[in-house]
């Protein structure tokens, strides 16, 4: 679609060197963390504005995330540092963007009326449907109708490495019907547990533990069953792959990294009509 721009950044590139090797390239973090200098993310957020729009001044619009279901408009009115997980807008000219290091980024354009969204969905978030949620503040903000979406779902953490405990799986067991199908359990056999040993160790002696199968979730199937139940089209909807915790190399990763993580931002807007 010639009137939207959109894109889902990586680590590659940029100027930060908060979580790189010392003899490595810079990279681009976009999020404002404790590590990083204000400097550096403000100039990798420039290049990923001219990357996806061609304007590295095009504004980047984004909000203190705090895995919750409060969904914002993103208008010139939007404060600095307002809280929420969800943007949208029908205004030319700016980029709503959420930045992940892990959680699922979804992003929505309405081909016809050429509005667009942003939703960070972490497993609270999900849990909450802020995805569901987002499409019928869509419908009432821009009449917004749900055969006219699209969407794309982009890089997060994969059920290959999205081990959790009885309290995220009784939340969703909670919500959703089809829950079970969300989750698969990891054994010692496992080709995970092969490949990544160290997320499954314990300090209780060989032979006296009582950690059995690992459950493991699905997020992007999650969201995308929530957009599907919204009225999307499955046709309509992209799964951009990529798991955050695989592949180090490319994603920045919360959980693979022990919590020392730069942030990614996926983003989309309206281009300006010319003339």
């Amino acid at each position: 679609m010639p009137w939207l721009w959109h894109g889902f950044s990586t680590r590659k590139g940029g100027l930060s060197r908060a979580y790189c090797a010392d003899d490595a390239p810079g990279e681009l973090n976009l999020g404002f963390t404790a590590a990083d200098s204000r400097e550096a993310v403000v100039r990798n957020r420039q290049l990923l504005a001219e990357a996806v729009t061609g304007d590295p001044a095009t504004p980047l619009r984004t909000l203190h995330q705090v895995h919750s279901t409060l969904i914002r408009i993103g208008d010139g009115s939007l404060s600095l540092g307002c809280k929420g997980d969800g943007l949208m807008t029908g205004e030319p000219g700016v980029l709503l963007g959420v930045q992940t290091a892990d959680c699922i980024p979804v992003l929505v354009a309405d081909r016809k009326r050429r509005a667009v969204a942003a939703f960070h969905a972490g497993w609270r978030g999900t849990v909450g449907r802020i995805v569901e949620a987002g499409i019928g503040r869509m419908r009432l903000e821009f009449g917004s109708r749900p055969e006219d979406l699209v969407a794309a779902i982009g890089p997060g953490i994969g059920q290959c490495c999205y081990a959790i405990g009885e309290e995220v799986l009784s939340n969703f067991e909670s919500q959703f019907a089809y829950s079970l199908e969300l989750f698969r359990e990891v054994y010692d056999t496992d080709p995970v547990r092969a490949k990544y040993p160290m997320l499954f160790l314990t300090q209780r002696a060989p032979g006296h533990s009582n950690i059995g199968p690992s459950l493991h979730l699905d997020l992007v199937e999650a969201n995308r069953r929530q957009l599907v139940a919204a009225g999307l089209k499955p046709g309509a909807i992209k799964l951009v792959g990529g798991c955050t915790c695989c592949q180090p190399e490319l994603f920045f990763s919360h959980r693979g990294s022990q919590g020392h993580a730069g942030r990614m931002l996926s983003v989309i807007g309206i281009r300006p009509v010319a003339g």
